[in-house]
């Protein structure tokens, strides 16, 4: 594990405190961090470890680790993955982010984010997004009424990952908060060491 990247969570917050004001006027709020019910979701959902990875679909390192994470949480089988939609680079990766919400109505995040995801480079265009979106086999008059139809909806979800986002004081994509840490990019070894130190330190807790 890349540790001289990973810090503790339960630290973070605490130097958060220490820094000046209580938490909550800091605006860390973990339980709604963990677990926003609009926020969507993958692997175990009564996972005992919880991976929560803020993402830019304009990101090319959150693109190069997306593989590894979900091969590790897919073979772990315990582990409960958040996926925080984060579109700071670009008016695309917001459209994306967009697209990508606007298809969970339909079950189809999981497919709409592994496509958009998958287009290499780091200045993909709207365009782009949209072929890969259609090309992922969603209904795209379904996603178009549902993209109309809970444009607020989206819109504040995508503003609550902003606001979480710096009220961790994250810096840029891809970050990953792993049980009670705090890290950026991994590989697959990565990944799963982070998932094992998770276990041990919830233990010893």
């Amino acid at each position: 594990m890349q540790r001289r990247h990973v810090l503790t969570l339960a630290g973070l917050l605490a130097a958060s405190a220490l820094a000046g004001a209580p938490l909550r006027a800091q605006g860390v709020d973990v339980e709604a961090i963990l677990r926003d019910p609009a926020a969507p979701t993958a692997g175990n959902p009564r996972g005992d470890v919880t991976v929560v990875a803020f993402l830019d679909y304009n990101c090319p390192f959150c693109k190069k680790a997306a593989p590894d994470l979900e091969r590790a949480v897919r073979e772990d089988g315990r582990i409960r993955l958040v996926y925080k939609d984060w579109p700071i680079l670009s008016e695309a990766s917001v459209y994306g982010a967009q697209l990508a919400l606007a298809t969970a109505y339909q079950g189809g995040y999981a497919k709409v984010h592994h496509a958009l995801m998958a287009i290499p480079g780091r200045r993909v265009s709207k365009e782009q997004m949209g072929a890969a979106v259609r090309a992922s086999g969603v209904d795209v008059d379904r996603l178009n009424a549902d993209l109309k139809a809970h444009a607020g909806d989206i819109t504040a979800l995508l503003r609550r990952n902003l606001a979480q986002a710096e009220s961790l004081g994250l810096q840029g994509t891809p970050a990953y908060l792993i049980g009670p840490f705090r890290t950026s990019t991994l590989d697959y070894a990565g990944f799963k060491e982070a998932f094992a130190e998770a276990r041990r330190r919830q233990a010893a807790e």
